[in-house]
């Protein structure tokens, strides 16, 4: 829209109901803060001013709210005197007069441009007030939003309505968009003349209209503009969110077997023909290309999984794992900080953390890189098409060269040329009949043992 927008977002509230020891907006959806969803979605309207009343923890609700391309004012409001109160805080912001102002919370983190846009564009055919609303089977406890003619003429709170109100299911969310340049006029106009001493936002309906302004109402899917008061409603947001966003994926050519049982971060990228099987974890930051293979129960977590790729079953990429094409990383096997090759394989039972693996490289069952020394972190270095044998122990910081050959139950503390054979266990030795000796002691411990209680 050709038209200059401030967004004021109320964060400011207690969260008492949450009965938290922070701050009701910084509980995450989807690995998110919810007041960052909240901040994206202003952002993506194509707002570049906001106005973010603060309260309880107002430093990290200002931290978790500031968005990219977008110009944040904190605001402070000390007080809890009602909606219309908290977006007076922001007064100056709005004085400095925009075209249009949209209000919106922090918890309500489902919600999307297309809703904001909406509202923006009737405030541009001339409406100076605009209420998102929505439509729901359950409406009891919500304002019913009454139209005739097709403007809004009042918001009626439950507790005031008739019997006739009441059957209303069109209910206020309580974001609305208002006339930027009347917005500090009409805004000053609200009284706390009431039960509660507060002063009510959806009050600008009436003022507008009997200053002759013209007042209406949009529709925004009731999921898009749920609120967050508990820990119940919070698992609710995840849910819907989490359904949302599957779709997307699997609309976009994303296979999962059993789609309840995947839960993605908010910045998870997967790739067309990728398949994820039942039962897998995405934290953030993780990357995964097209036709990979994410196998049950495993948890990625600020990784990139390139094209071609499998993982699992209960595999763990942590931070900075980067799997290139067509690599395998196998059941029980943890990647952190590390860099697996085109086509290397890690099977089993294997950690490899801190490290590099060379292309079509093998690492056998139960290998190690021994990369922290209880102080600092160090790095192996393996190169392509090497052999690591099972239950070896790279302890870093450590060589392998290309095509070098780690024998099987080996601990390795010195650099291994290329295409070199590395044995680091001691020489077997075998005992004739010293296991029947060992045993035949240990069953007498226990006996007497036995015998002493």
């Amino acid at each position: 829209m050709d038209r200059s927008c401030l967004a004021v977002i109320l964060a400011a509230g207690d969260s008492t109901r949450m009965k938290s020891s922070m701050s009701k907006v910084l509980h995450p959806i989807a690995g998110r803060p919810m007041i960052a969803h909240v901040m994206a979605a202003v952002a993506s309207t194509g707002v570049r001013n906001a106005a973010l009343v603060v309260g309880r923890d107002a430093d990290a609700v200002a931290k978790a709210g500031s968005v990219e391309g977008v110009s944040v004012e904190t605001v402070l409001q000390t007080e809890r005197r009602g909606t219309g109160h908290a977006v007076l805080m922001a007064k100056d912001a709005i004085a400095r007069g925009y075209d249009d102002v949209i209000v919106t919370y922090g918890d309500v983190p489902l919600v999307q441009s297309a809703s904001f846009a909406a509202a923006r564009r009737k405030l541009a055919e001339g409406a100076d007030v605009v209420v998102i609303g929505f439509h729901t089977d359950k409406p009891t406890g919500y304002g019913r939003l009454l139209v005739k003619d097709g403007e809004l003429t009042a918001i009626r709170e439950e507790r005031d309505a008739t019997d006739e109100e009441r059957k209303v299911i069109w209910s206020n969310s309580g974001l609305m968009a208002i006339n930027g340049r009347k917005a500090v006029s009409l805004l000053e106009k609200i009284s706390n003349n009431n039960a509660k001493g507060e002063y009510y936002l959806t009050d600008l309906v009436e003022i507008a209209r009997a200053e002759g302004g013209k007042v209406v109402a949009v529709d925004a899917p009731e999921n898009e503009v749920a609120g967050c008061n508990n820990r119940a409603e919070l698992a609710f947001l995840e849910k819907l969110w989490q359904e949302r966003r599957r779709h997307e994926l699997m609309v976009s050519g994303v296979t999962m077997i059993a789609p309840e049982t995947v839960f993605l971060s908010y910045d998870t990228e997967i790739g067309q023909d990728a398949l994820i099987e039942p039962n897998v974890v995405f934290g953030p930051g993780v990357k995964v290309e097209g036709g990979v293979v994410i196998h049950s129960f495993s948890h990625l977590e600020g990784a990139r999984v390139a094209s071609g790729a499998t993982v699992g079953p209960y595999a763990r990429l942590r931070p900075g794992a980067d799997l290139a094409a067509s690599s395998k990383v196998g059941n029980f096997c943890e990647v952190k900080n590390a860099k697996i090759g085109e086509g290397a394989k890690v099977n089993h039972l294997t950690y490899i953390g801190d490290a590099s693996v060379g292309s079509e490289t093998n690492i056998g069952a139960g290998t190690i890189t021994c990369n922290y020394d209880g102080v600092n972190k160090h790095h192996t270095e393996i190169g392509a098409s090497a052999f690591i044998g099972s239950n070896s122990s790279l302890v870093a910081p450590v060589s392998i060269g290309d095509g070098a050959y780690v024998a099987s139950g080996s601990v390795i503390t010195e650099n291994v040329p290329a295409n070199a054979l590395a044995l680091g266990r001691a020489r077997q030795e075998v005992k004739p009949e010293r296991a029947k000796v060992i045993r035949e002691r240990a069953l007498a411990l226990k006996a007497a043992k036995k015998a002493a209680k």
